[in-house]
Order: structure tokens, then sequence, then C-alpha cells
């Protein structure tokens, strides 16, 4: 009997959770249709923000109020009223994953739906050293063989102040020829903005921490060099079966 094969982003999820795992972090899960107030208003997203637009966001025509996510961080403020209603103040280390939608055109790179990785921890010390250390270690485990360079620059998102953009860069025998010793940008991240703090329950004057996100499928291209993402939302069993 010939053997089924696992599909590249599902042996990412389960190697992305397992590394978060050994560093403390919980694996949560949110829903993929959800209000405006979790996916913008919570998140410090302005009600004129861009990305409430129709040409980004596929809002629910029969039920006002309600899109199809467009990022994963829904599950962050889920997470967070969740611990507070049961009376568990920070700290906080939590790992989501999952299908996220935009209404965006398909190319390379580019799909209407795809799958992102979010994390955040939060306590009375966390600072940009610890998300740092963080993501190192991450891309460590994941590019076995690999010396990992992690770098910040400045950017803005409504939800974290300051904003980053990461970059990450691989040194070693083992890393494919196409990420050696180049800068890659990898993700979004920053320190959380005391609104979504606030938002969420948490003191902001005495707690902070950070968040980062990135997308699975753009990881995945990058780990098994793929050339196109579409090839992972096709179905076609020739493109699995190499996995």
């Amino acid at each position: 009997m010939q053997r089924g094969h696992i599909h590249p982003i599902s042996s990412l999820i389960r190697e992305a959770n397992a590394i978060f795992n050994r560093m403390g972090f919980t694996f949560a899960e949110g829903p993929l249709v959800e209000d405006e107030w979790h996916n913008f208003d919570a998140l410090n997203v302005p009600k004129d923000h861009p990305a409430r637009d129709m040409q980004d966001t596929f809002f629910l025509k029969d039920e006002p109020g309600m899109v199809l996510r467009t990022h994963t961080s829904n599950v962050q403020i889920r997470y967070v009223k969740s611990q507070i209603e049961k009376g568990n103040q920070p700290p906080y280390r939590m790992i989501t994953m999952g299908n996220v939608f935009r209404n965006e055109a398909t190319d390379m790179t580019h799909e209407a739906e795809f799958f992102q990785m979010e994390g955040f921890a939060v306590g009375e010390d966390i600072t940009l050293a610890h998300l740092k250390g963080t993501l190192e270690r991450f891309f460590k485990e994941l590019f076995k063989g690999a010396n990992v360079e992690v770098r910040f620059r400045p950017s803005f998102f409504p939800f974290v102040e300051p904003g980053l953009e990461v970059d990450m860069r691989l040194v070693g025998k083992e890393v494919p020829e196409k990420l050696k010793d180049k800068w890659i940008e990898m993700m979004g991240a920053g320190m959380i903005h005391p609104n979504v703090l606030k938002n969420a329950g948490i003191d902001p004057l005495k707690y902070q921490g950070f968040a980062f996100g990135m997308g699975l499928d753009r990881l995945a291209m990058l780990r098994w060099g793929i050339d196109d993402v579409r090839h992972m939302h096709s179905a076609d069993l020739r493109f699995i079966n190499q996995f």
C-alpha cells in the first residue's frame, strides 16, 4: 500500500509548534469568521484604516460586522481575555497558526487565502531583546545546521509600538545557496501597543510584551525552495508527493 504524504504547510505547522512549545509557548486557536471588534478595533486599527477597505477584507454579506479574519491577531485578544476570565494574570506566551483571508490578486507570491503564524509574550519585564532571542532560536532550529542572524528595521503597524520589520540571514555549510548570506524580510513585529493590552484586559502600566506575525507559505517557500505559492493550494498530488 502506498503511503500518503504530509502537506508542507502541515509539516511546517507541526515543526514550528514543537519549537515554540519547547520555549514555553502555548498553542491556541480562534475563529476564521470574526467580528470587526476582535479583527480590527481591539487591535488598535482605526475605522478609516485601508485594511478595512473592501479591496483587502472579505465582509460577510448576510452577517453585518463579520469578516473572514485578515490575520491571526484575533487569537491574541481572545486568548488573553480567556485567561483574564479564568483569573490568570500574565506572564503569557502564546503561538497560533492558521488560515487568513485577504482580497488580493493571485500571483507567484500572493494568495487570497494563506497561512499565518503569530506569537506574543507578555510580562512585567519583556523587551525587544527577548523578541530577538526568541526569533533567532526559532530560525536556528528550523533551518538546522545554520548560523542565524536577525536584524530589526523600523516600520509601522497599528497594533505595535515601536513597529519593526524583521530580517533573517543564514550562514553555514548546510544553507541552500539561494538563502546563504542574504538578508531576507521575514515578518512584522514589535512591542504590543498599550491600547491593545488595555482592550484585552491587561494593565499597560504594569505589563508589556512583544508580538510577531509571518506567513507560513512564505516560510515554506524558503525552507524547501518552492518557487510558486500557488502550488501549495493546488491539491496537485504531483506537488504533495515530493514531500
